[in-house]
């Protein structure tokens, strides 16, 4: 990629799969690009949820181990509160209070930081750990890649994990 010189640049290690370490992820990733930022969002582990195409719970993967976790995490829709998630109706009622206050909703975020020009990228080896493959991912998943690919895109960068 040639920046110009004076272009700093971002790059988010989202390991999380909790709700509102989504909403942080996605909206530092929406204000920096905002700013002229060169951004990347890199998705690895319980991450990887939030990447799901599919909206619901699904046993994808061919080991019974890979299809439990897959299936149990829900994707995009079903993200946990890290906190008081009370059953899953914590994210919800968090949605709820977002769009009260004209506040972006997580898809709405996801939607802002592809349109905003934000790298996301998936973590090859977790996805092979979890047997997850890049079709099983939404659209704006750009690319997967390993650690040393990452860290050779993140030279530079400030790198912050969430």
């Amino acid at each position: 990629m040639n920046l110009p010189a004076n272009k700093k640049k971002i790059s988010i290690v989202c390991f999380s799969g909790d709700f509102d370490k989504m909403v942080a992820a996605f909206t530092i990733a929406s204000g920096a690009a905002a700013t002229n930022r060169e951004v990347t969002l890199f998705f690895t582990f319980w991450g990887l949820n939030a990447l799901k195409k599919n909206k619901g719970r699904a046993a994808t993967g061919n080991s019974f181990m890979a299809k439990a976790f897959n299936f149990l995490m829900g994707g995009l829709n079903n993200l946990p509160l890290s906190r008081l998630n009370f059953f899953g109706a914590s994210p919800k009622l968090m949605t709820m209070m977002m769009k009260k206050h004209n506040v972006a909703t997580l898809p709405e975020l996801v939607e802002a930081a592809h349109a905003l020009g934000v790298r996301i990228v998936a973590c090859e080896m977790a996805m092979r750990i979890l047997e997850v493959e890049q079709s099983d991912m939404i659209e704006e998943v750009e690319d997967v890649v390993g650690v040393a690919t990452f860290l050779n895109d993140s030279e530079d960068a400030h790198i912050i994990f969430i």
